[in-house]
């Protein structure tokens, strides 16, 4: 039986998530829009993927652009679409792909936001001992220590932290690993956090970061302890994950001058678009991580 176009779809999203591995977030957004354009092929009687034309596509894009879609967002669904039809002309399913050679509007670049260093400071000056304090102090240091996304927090795990060392092992997106330096002031939070963790966590739980059940603290729970922490602590402005990760990036750089070091850091950011992937390896990350990062200096140091 020949599939229909809406299987065609699902058979896609079920290969990017199997075997290209990409993240359940990239997956949705990426379905999201293949839907929109297959229910842009339905309304004009569109038979099959093969029918759709680049004058048709280049209408469809044009009228999400009119529905107010960011040149950003046009990039993303036309980078859906070209991947899409390049699955279909594998599976012989379609003869060519509309999208080839079809750009997006640019959309003006923003700048990301970042807290300042003083306010890094302050956010995770938190007092107290009880347990859920210290697990949030521990968590608010390493964002800011080590830059990390809330992907890879939520879901670290107690394996991939090595005290010892400083160091900590995450899988960012494309299923990509990385060795990214903890500082000195987060090495301890953790340590503390660790030592209260045993009596909260369930038996064989394997998440660093628990909630007060014993199972592993959510994304939209780190969200929320990250906000209700800026408030506390007097910020002045809404914080969330990702600007912690910028505040990172941006007082390491401004420190270090080193884009590429900085670059590899946070896992092949784009801090620019230009600039060439170069690697580097741990050891000199290290090194430039613990002369700029204003958290990595040792307590009583110059």
């Amino acid at each position: 039986m020949r599939k229909t176009s809406a299987q065609w779809l699902s058979e896609f999203l079920r290969h990017l998530q199997g075997e290209r591995r990409l993240s359940p977030h990239t997956v949705a957004a990426y379905g999201r829009d293949l839907q929109q354009l297959l229910e842009f092929c339905r309304q004009r009687d569109i038979a099959s993927w093969d029918a759709l034309t680049g004058a048709q596509l280049r209408l469809f894009v044009a009228e999400r652009h009119h529905q107010g879609l960011s040149g950003r967002s046009l990039q993303r669904l036309l980078s859906a679409v070209r991947a899409f039809y390049r699955y279909l002309l594998r599976a012989g399913v379609a003869s060519n792909n509309p999208a080839q050679g079809l750009k997006a509007p640019k959309s003006p670049k923003r700048l990301p936001k970042a807290i300042s260093a003083d306010q890094a400071v302050q956010l995770v000056a938190i007092e107290g001992s009880e347990p859920l304090t210290l697990r949030d102090r521990a968590l608010l240091e390493l964002f800011y220590s080590s830059g990390l996304r809330l992907s890879e927090i939520a879901t670290l795990d107690l394996l991939q932290l090595d005290l010892g060392e400083g160091m900590v092992r995450v899988t960012g997106k494309g299923s990509k690993q990385r060795d990214v330096p903890v500082g000195s002031h987060a090495l301890t939070a953790l340590q503390l956090w660790l030592d209260a963790r045993a009596a909260i966590a369930r038996p064989g739980e394997t998440a660093v970061f628990v909630a007060e059940n014993g199972q592993r603290l959510s994304g939209r729970q780190i969200e929320r302890r990250v906000a209700h922490w800026a408030r506390r602590q007097g910020i002045g402005q809404p914080v969330y994950p990702h600007m912690l990760r910028h505040s990172f990036a941006s007082h390491l750089l401004e420190s270090s001058g080193n884009l590429r070091a900085v670059q590899e850091l946070l896992g092949h950011a784009n801090l620019s678009t230009t600039q060439v992937y170069t690697h580097l390896d741990f050891q000199h990350l290290a090194k430039v991580y613990d002369a700029a990062h204003p958290r990595a200096r040792k307590r009583g140091g110059a």
